[in-house]
């Protein structure tokens, strides 16, 4: 169980570290990079950045200049926000048949869904907006409640499958 735990972590940091660096190289100001959740117990600044380390070791996340990334070219936002999937998806394929490729391979899965702030839903925003040529709150909550209805759906067909 221990060794899944770490996998995750290793996962969630290498996810948020694959947008950290598709922000700096599209110019993005990236404020903080946070582990876990809920009460920080430690914090350190290096380049710009707050690093922080919280009590529950689940989930990850990286502050981005969201005013910024709005500003570049929709392939640029669109790398940003992809760019956590792509490296899961990398390590995966280089890890081999193990539990740090399988964890991979399910954090990328997940993220790439169109459920309420993970990287499929950003994606899919900036790409309407875009599409829009504007903001329009009827599209984008057919789009998100849609999308994570969907999204349960999926789960519970995969879920009836196994039982």
């Amino acid at each position: 169980m221990l060794s899944y735990v770490l996998c995750l972590v290793a996962a969630l940091i290498i996810h948020e570290l694959g947008h950290l660096m598709a922000a700096r190289a599209c110019c993005v100001p990236v404020t903080e990079f946070g582990l876990g959740w809920g009460r920080k117990i430690f914090r350190f600044h290096a380049g710009g950045i707050e690093y922080r380390l919280h009590a529950l070791p689940v989930g990850a996340y990286v502050r981005l200049d969201v005013e910024e990334l709005q500003r570049r070219p929709l392939s640029q936002q669109a790398l940003v926000l992809l760019a956590g999937v792509i490296v899961n998806l990398l390590a995966a394929a280089m890890a081999g048949a193990n539990k740090f490729a399988l964890i991979n391979l399910v954090l990328a899965a997940t993220n790439l869904l169109p459920i309420y702030q993970q990287d499929g839903w950003k994606c899919g925003m900036v790409m309407l907006r875009a599409l829009l040529k504007r903001r329009n709150a009827l599209v984008e909550w057919t789009f998100t409640l849609s999308g994570g209805a969907l999204s349960v759906l999926f789960f519970i067909a995969k879920l009836r499958h196994y039982i």
